[in-house]
């Protein structure tokens, strides 16, 4: 018998949780954890602001992973997690790994991915895209937008902490076969791009559309905490273009706030699957809606 949908919290790890619109099913498959100090990440925000979301440590846990989406006979998954990682970084700490057992226990192998759809080639997005110089999913497309390979491509983007060194090289070495994509392009059928840049040059949101006509948007780090739908104005240090992320922000704050459209956040605790409820004053609010937890934190 299948689990009855809940509302988990939104300071504790993320479960493995599933939600299904009509023909259209998404499930968090959680790789771990990466474990911020809310004064370094976000140093511009008020010190008190984070306190009902963080650990008596003083962490905001914000989970990693990837999303997969199973519609219309074709499985895609939304980023690809960290992959094995154990490590402190200058912004916090990681402890990753747990995607591909995930995988596992959902009854998905490295083989069945149709699409890897990146959002944005950063660490904890694209981690587990390669392994061993290798496809991790073999069988998979591997897509992102023209937007954000471009300046890797031409080495105008410094190698820094959060970028994963080893699929960039790979990306461009040229023995693997990736395409690019514009914005509104389709990933698959159901499936469409919705560039979102400003995070990083390219950063790309997907909206999955069920048969029915309601949506889910994936939006990978337009949002890196539900309260930052509140205070879009609220940046992090791994925010490359503040007027960019404007941008995308007010974008996606329109398009979430339509009728039967629901948001995905990698990074929002227990609470990854949601709607935005704007009020009379035009302010917005995360409001998460239940969804069925299919195995506890990996991590």
């Amino acid at each position: 018998m299948r689990a009855t949908p809940t509302i988990g919290r939104p300071g504790d790890r993320a479960a493995v949780r599933s939600l299904t619109l009509d023909d259209v099913v998404a499930t968090y498959v959680v790789d771990g954890v990466v474990a911020v100090r809310p004064e370094t990440f976000f140093p511009e925000t008020p010190r008190d602001s984070w306190e009902h979301l963080c650990t008596p440590g003083g962490e905001l846990l914000m989970s990693v992973g990837g999303l997969l989406v199973q519609i219309a006979g074709t499985t895609v998954l939304i980023d690809a997690g960290v992959g094995m990682m154990t490590a402190s970084l200058t912004f916090g700490r990681v402890d990753s790994g747990s995607m591909l057992d995930v995988l596992n226990t959902l009854g998905v192998r490295p083989e069945d991915p149709d699409v890897l759809a990146i959002t944005h080639l950063h660490f904890d997005h694209a981690g587990w895209a390669f392994a061993s110089n290798a496809k991790t999913f073999p069988n998979a497309r591997y897509a992102l937008a023209a937007q954000e390979w471009t300046p890797h491509a031409a080495a105008h983007l410094d190698e820094a902490e959060v970028t994963p060194r080893q699929v960039i090289s790979q990306l461009s070495s040229g023995g693997t076969d990736f395409e690019t994509f514009d914005d509104g392009d389709e990933i698959v059928p159901g499936v469409r791009a919705l560039v979102t840049p400003g995070h990083t040059p390219g950063h790309t949101s997907y909206v999955i559309t069920s048969q029915a006509g309601r949506r889910l948007i994936a939006f990978g780090d337009v949002f890196h905490s539900s309260t930052q739908v509140r205070h879009p104005d609220w940046m992090s240090i791994a925010d490359l273009d503040r007027e960019g992320v404007t941008t995308a922000r007010r974008r996606l704050l329109e398009r979430l706030s339509e009728p039967e459209t629901y948001g995905f956040g990698c990074h929002f605790g227990d609470q990854p699957f949601g709607q935005v409820v704007v009020d009379a004053a035009w302010k917005a609010t995360w409001v998460p809606i239940p969804s069925v937890v299919l195995a506890p934190p990996p991590r």
